[in-house]
C-alpha cells in the first residue's frame, strides 16, 4: 500500500498525512448498521496518521479507545508499540476555559456535569485527564502511565473576553490565584511543571496545545496576537469553498497563523454535509451523517483539494459516515485519494468551485456556524501622537499607529496613511500576528503649522475597495 503525502505541521515540526480522521460523524453519531471501531482500524491501516475527536463528541474517545487496544497504540495493551504511538499524531479538545474559578462561578459554561461520560470535571487540566481515561485507560478516571495526547485544542473559540480567560494568569500561575485560564495549566502539562497547582505529580500529558474555531475569525486572530510566548501551536479551523462569502478565516485568522508558523488543520470541509443531504444545521444524530461520497455537482474530490489548496493549510480532517470493502464506495478511501495532491490547485481553480457552491445553490451552507460576511473593515484602534525623539534630532513627527484591518472576501493589499485629505504614505499589509501594531511616521521638514492635524488610515485590498478609519488629532508641535 502506499503511503499517503505527509506535510510539516507548523512548528510542531510533525509530519501529518494530508487527510486526518474527524472524531464527528460515524465515531459520534453510529447508525446501526456502523462499527466506528473498524472506521478507525480502516484509517490507521491505510497510513492516516492524525486523529481528532473531542471531549464533548459523545462515544467518540471510547470509540478511539477500543480501536487503540485492538492496534497497540494503547500502554495498556498488551501488544503497545511505543514507536508506533509515536507515529501518531492524536488531538482532543476541551470546552473549558479554566483551570480554576471561584467556587460557583464559570466561563463561560459550565461543563462540570460530566455531560457524555459518567465521570464529571470541572477544569481543563481534568478534561486532559478524562481525554486518556477513556482513550487509553479504564474510562473512569484512570490512565496507564505513558499515555498522552499529541496536541489538546480549546475547543471553538468565539469571543474576545474567552481568549481573555484562556491567558489569566500565564503571568503570575500562583496555586492559590481564584481565576486562572486553561493556558497556564495546559503549560504545566506540557512542561511536567506544577505552577498551577494542577499538576501534582508532575506529569507531562500533552505536547502542544492549539486552538480551534469556526465562527468569528476575529477572536482566532486575537488568540494568535495574544500569545507572545508561542504556546499555540495548532489552530482548527473551517476551511471551505463558501468561506468568502462570510467574514473569512482564509485571509484572516489563517494568514495569521501561517504568518506565525503554526499547524493549520482545516475543518468542515464539506460544511457539515451542508453542501450534500441536509439542511444548514448542528448535527446531531445519525440521521445527519452522510453517507455518500460527494455528489455529481460538488464532488467530495473537488472540496478536499480546495481546502488543502488554502495557502496555510497544513492537512483537513473529514467526519466519516461509513466504509466498505469495496474502495470505490469506500468514503474513506476516496476522501483519502482526494487528499493526495503534491501542488495546490491554482487560483483560477479554486474559483472554478467556489462558482460550483453558487450553482449548486449552496451558499448558506456555513450560516449557522460562520460570522456573517462584514466586507474590508477600516483598520482597528488608530492612534496619533507626537514622537518625542524627534526634536532631539532636529525634526518635528507624528507617529501614526493602528492595528489590522479585517478581510473580506479578497486579501488587504496595503493601508494609505492620510493626514487630512492627503494620502502622505503607504504601508503594505502582512499578516499581524503579534500584538506589534502598523504604524507611519509623518516626518515634517520645517516647522508645521500651529494646531492639531488629523489622521486616517485606509485599508485596501487586491480589488481595490477601501475602509477608511475616522480621523484623529495629533498635534506635531506638541510633545507629551
Amino acid at each position: 500500500m502506499t503511503q499517503p503525502i505527509t506535510h510539516r505541521l507548523g512548528r510542531t515540526e510533525r509530519r501529518v498525512t494530508t487527510l486526518g480522521l474527524g472524531g464527528q460523524a460515524s465515531l459520534q453519531w453510529t447508525a446501526k448498521q456502523i462499527n466506528p471501531v473498524a472506521i478507525i482500524e480502516k484509517a490507521w491501516r491505510h497510513g492516516i496518521n492524525y486523529m481528532d475527536t473531542s471531549n464533548i463528541y459523545g462515544p467518540s474517545q471510547k470509540n478511539y479507545g477500543l480501536a487503540f487496544d485492538r492496534l497497540g497504540l494503547s500502554p495498556s495493551a498488551g501488544n503497545y508499540d511505543p514507536l508506533d504511538r509515536e507515529k501518531l499524531y492524536l488531538a482532543s479538545k476541551t470546552h473549558i476555559r479554566t483551570a480554576r474559578c471561584p467556587e460557583g462561578k464559570s466561563f463561560p459554561t459550565d461543563f462540570s456535569e460530566g455531560m457524555v461520560d459518567g465521570f464529571g470535571v470541572s477544569t481543563c487540566a481534568d478534561d486532559v485527564r478524562r481525554s486518556l481515561s477513556l482513550m487509553f485507560g479504564d474510562g473512569r478516571g484512570g490512565y496507564p502511565e505513558g499515555a498522552y495526547l499529541d496536541c489538546i485544542q480549546l475547543h471553538n473559540i468565539n469571543t474576545m473576553d474567552e481568549v481573555d480567560m484562556l491567558f489569566e494568569g500565564l503571568a503570575d500561575p500562583a496555586p492559590d490565584r481564584q481565576w486562572l485560564g486553561a493556558i497556564p495549566a495546559l503549560l504545566d502539562l506540557r512542561e511536567g511543571t506544577d505552577r498551577t497547582g494542577c499538576n501534582p505529580e508532575h506529569e507531562k500529558l500533552v505536547k502542544h496545545i492549539g486552538i480551534s474555531g469556526h465562527w468569528n475569525t476575529a477572536a482566532l486572530m486575537y488568540a494568535i496576537q495574544l500569545d507572545d510566548r508561542r504556546l499555540i501551536d495548532t489552530l482548527l479551523v473551517t476551511v471551505n469553498p463558501s468561506d468568502c462569502l462570510y467574514m473569512p478565516h482564509r485571509y484572516n485568522a489563517i494568514a495569521a497563523a501561517a504568518a506565525a508558523d503554526m499547524g493549520v488543520i482545516g475543518m468542515k470541509v464539506f460544511a457539515d454535509a451542508a453542501y450534500y443531504h441536509k439542511s444548514p444545521h448542528l448535527s446531531n444524530n445519525p440521521d445527519d451523517v452522510y453517507h455518500g461520497i460527494g455528489s455529481a455537482e460538488l464532488p467530495g474530490a473537488d472540496l478536499i483539494g480546495y481546502a488543502l489548496s488554502v495557502e496555510g493549510v497544513s492537512n483537513v480532517i473529514t467526519g466519516i459516515g461509513r466504509i466498505d470493502d469495496d474502495p470505490e464506495k469506500c468514503q474513506l478511501e476516496q476522501n483519502l485519494m482526494a487528499a493526495q495532491i503534491k501542488s495546490p490547485l491554482d487560483e483560477s481553480t479554486m474559483k472554478q468551485i467556489e462558482g460550483k457552491i453558487v450553482s449548486a445553490e449552496k451558499q448558506k451552507a456555513n450560516s449557522y456556524f460562520q460570522r456573517k460576511a462584514t466586507g474590508l473593515t477600516p483598520p482597528r484602534n488608530v492612534g496619533a501622537e507626537a514622537d518625542s525623539s524627534m526634536p532631539q534630532i532636529g525634526r518635528v513627527a507624528v507617529r501614526i499607529s493602528w492595528d489590522t484591518a479585517y478581510a473580506g472576501h479578497v486579501p488587504i493589499e496595503r493601508y494609505d496613511v492620510y493626514r487630512g485629505g492627503e494620502v502622505i504614505g503607504s504601508v503594505t499589509h502582512v499578516p499581524q500576528y503579534t500584538a506589534g501594531r502598523f504604524h507611519y511616521t509623518d516626518s515634517f521638514k520645517g516647522e508645521p503649522e500651529s494646531g492639531a492635524y488629523s489622521y486616517s488610515v485606509m485599508a485596501v485590498d487586491t480589488e481595490g475597495s477601501t475602509a477608511q478609519s475616522v480621523a484623529v488629532p495629533a498635534d506635531p508641535n506638541t510633545v507629551a
